[in-house]
């Protein structure tokens, strides 16, 4: 198996521009945050530039690949928590992870590509939230083609949620597979408020108005069955979609209890289609498609601007994500 971005193109003339390019680039960002402003510090100056370097050395092999790539497949990846813009989790996230947004875009990107014939779905995530997941399982479901979804390392809730739109869907042997579930939780201060005079003050037109989102009020056992009673009706709705997507029972379904899986155990209980390496669902592609497979990754389609800034991040994310995985709080809502 071959990558799109080793085959089809004039190797002499890539690697010349892309030099150019990364060498205009270290000349452009030296000049403009370590030469130049004199007040800045240079170590800095030194990150800045480095991080224009990678971007614009991104940019140009990108547009490189694209114009001389020879590629059959597209290769989509869905990592982290599924939030609808990257954001919103309580779990620390790259910078460079896509929103569901982005995921649904370069899905219908590819599925516009004449030279795609098959999509793969990479799914390393533990889920999140449920209409952003949905959106990417709607779109995998209508891309016109063979679509094989598989996971690494976890491939859990949302994760489980999207594989159900998905012809099939590949694990290891060590991967985590499953927690066919619904998580709707709240971070809960009412006795809390009560130790120390904090009240809460209820003006609401409508019942229900604030069975959410009023941690400082004491939840009242009609709320909590209204709650209960989403959270049901969602769980219903995924647990009819796996069964139908992997061809199993629904009692079968419900019998994991939300449990994750190790990969040959998911493959008894119908959750994965088969075990193999990501070569081995590539290998499937191609007899799907009857052809050489050649994968090619499809990646967010960004503005230098933003992936500057990206690129500036991955500092902070590098430094900050342990602090942010040690004091981040359940912000609750309505999650797979």
């Amino acid at each position: 198996m071959t990558d799109s971005s080793e085959s089809g193109a004039p190797t002499p003339v890539r690697v010349v521009a892309l030099l150019l390019a990364v060498v205009v680039a270290g000349a452009v960002g030296v000049a403009a945050f370590v030469v130049l402003p004199v007040g800045l510090a240079d170590l800095l100056g030194v990150l800045l530039t480095i991080a224009l370097v990678v971007v614009v050395a991104r940019l140009v092999g990108r547009a490189l690949a694209e114009r001389y790539a020879d590629y059959t497949v597209a290769e989509v990846e869905v990592s982290g928590p599924i939030t609808r813009d990257g954001g919103g989790s309580s779990l620390p996230r790259s910078p460079t992870t896509p929103g569901a947004d982005e995921v649904v875009d370069q899905i219908e990107r590819a599925d516009d590509d004449p030279k795609v014939e098959a999509l793969m779905l990479k799914l390393n995530t533990p889920g999140g939230e449920v209409v952003p997941s949905d959106d990417i399982r709607l779109a995998a479901a209508e891309f016109d083609g063979p679509t094989v979804a598989y996971t690494t390392d976890l491939c859990a809730s949302g994760g489980m949620w999207i594989a159900s739109g998905c012809d099939e869907l590949w694990a290891r042997d060590a991967s985590l597979v499953g927690s066919i579930g619904v998580r709707f939780s709240q971070t809960r201060f009412d006795e809390f408020a009560d130790r120390y005079g904090v009240s809460y003050e209820r003006i609401v037109s409508g019942a229900y108005k604030d069975a959410t989102g009023a941690p400082f009020k004491r939840m009242e056992a009609h709320e909590r069955e209204y709650l209960q009673g989403l959270s049901d009706a969602w769980y219903d709705n995924f647990v009819e979609r796996v069964a139908e997507s992997f061809e199993i029972d629904e009692q079968t379904v419900r019998q994991t209890e939300a449990r994750v899986f190790l990969g040959e155990d998911a493959v008894e209980f119908g959750l994965v289609t088969a075990l193999g390496t990501d070569d081995d669902a590539e290998a499937r592609v191609g007899e799907r498609i009857e052809g050489e497979p050649v994968r090619r990754a499809f990646e967010p389609e960004r503005g230098l601007s933003d992936r500057f800034g990206m690129g500036v991040s991955r500092v902070a994310y590098a430094l900050g994500a342990g602090v942010a995985a040690a004091f981040g709080a359940d912000e609750g809502g309505l999650e797979l």
